[in-house]
């Protein structure tokens, strides 16, 4: 049976294609896609073809979040088939200065899933390195293996504040990364969660989660200055001047969210008096063991966030539901799998 792909020939356009079936190198699994989440960067891609400097110039596949089961396997790969797995989506050359150093996710010749000119993971059969699938405990389906890489980027950003038992941490955003991310904060040993968004939909969701405060941001964040931690999750502008602010001395902040603008503005006579350390998010690494232990174990609630629903073909409309659903939360895309070759 063909492999069926959700294809972004140009931005704007989601076209079905019949794409030959991968093969696994020594080294590899085939993996039936079973659950793609759909994040921020694919929708960007499909808006406007480009992020900073990557820039579709032909056809590409989105998707990153993925999980499913391994239905082909490579010679001396250690996965049989029948594991189930969740796909961590960027593979390192494994050979630079970075790589060695552990910093794998700096690997300047990192194939990362969905970046282009990378394939990513809206198709039915997706070929992977097998020590880059990661296998999924019985406790967790697909949708929440496919859940583990917005919580690792949670659990990195945490990692970079350099969050300590007891923080008082404070979370800008409620969208999928910030609450997946107040999930991490709190499973290491945060003493208080604070998140605040502008959206009521978002405002609401947050309302229903583990947190210790929600906070209504539209009118502007007036908040004492007395969190150790700031995670920056937005990328609305101004929002990270604002949480700084917010920020005791000696505070750390991590900055997820980007904003659209290269260049933002910073107080910098605060952050240099109260000594804040201010530091950058760009992806992940050794982060998915940690996910895995604290998703399966509930220490992390990974339920509730996944609102919609959609099938391969129905991509597109995966990739603008959040211009037209004010509820939406996370939309998951489900490729069919249960033709493959008894593979269900």
């Amino acid at each position: 049976m063909a492999n069926l792909t959700a294809v972004l020939p140009r931005p704007g356009e989601i076209v079905l294609e019949e794409r030959p079936e991968p093969r696994p190198g020594p080294r590899d699994v085939v993996v039936a896609v079973e659950a793609v989440g759909v994040c921020g960067s694919d929708v960007h891609y499909y808006r406007h073809g480009r992020i900073g400097s990557f820039v579709v110039t032909g056809p590409l596949v989105l998707g990153h979040e993925a999980a499913g089961t391994v239905v082909a396997a490579g010679a001396e790969a250690a996965h049989p088939v029948g594991t189930r797995v969740a796909i961590e989506p960027g593979v390192p050359c494994r050979r630079c200065g970075q790589c060695r150093a552990g910093s794998y996710h700096l690997c300047r010749d990192i194939q990362f899933l969905a970046t282009p000119p990378v394939d990513g993971a809206f198709t039915r059969l997706l070929a992977v390195p097998d020590d880059f699938a990661h296998p999924l405990p019985e406790q967790l389906d697909a949708e929440q293996g496919a859940l583990l890489e917005p919580l690792s980027v949670g659990i990195w950003a945490c990692r970079r504040a350099d969050l300590r038992p007891g923080d008082r941490v404070l979370i800008s955003g409620a969208g999928p990364v910030g609450l997946l991310a107040a999930e991490a904060a709190r499973a290491l040993g945060a003493g208080s969660v604070t998140v605040t968004a502008v959206s009521p939909s978002r405002l609401a969701v947050a309302r229903r989660r583990r947190l210790d405060a929600v906070v209504d941001a539209a009118g502007g964040l007036d908040l004492a200055p007395e969190f150790d931690v700031l995670l920056e999750c937005s990328g609305a502008p101004g929002a990270l001047a604002a949480g700084l602010r917010c920020l005791a001395p000696g505070g750390r902040a991590a900055v997820v969210g980007l904003s659209n603008e290269d260049e933002v503005s910073l107080p910098l006579g605060l952050v240099h008096d109260r000594e804040v350390t201010v530091g950058m998010v760009f992806r992940y690494a050794h982060t998915w063991p940690t996910a895995i232990s604290l998703a399966a174990t509930g220490r992390v609630d990974l339920t509730g966030l996944v609102s919609h629903r959609f099938g391969l073909a129905q991509t597109e409309a995966a990739l603008t539901a959040g211009a037209t659903t004010p509820d939406l939360v996370k939309a998951m895309v489900l490729p069919p799998h249960e033709s493959l070759d008894g593979a269900a």
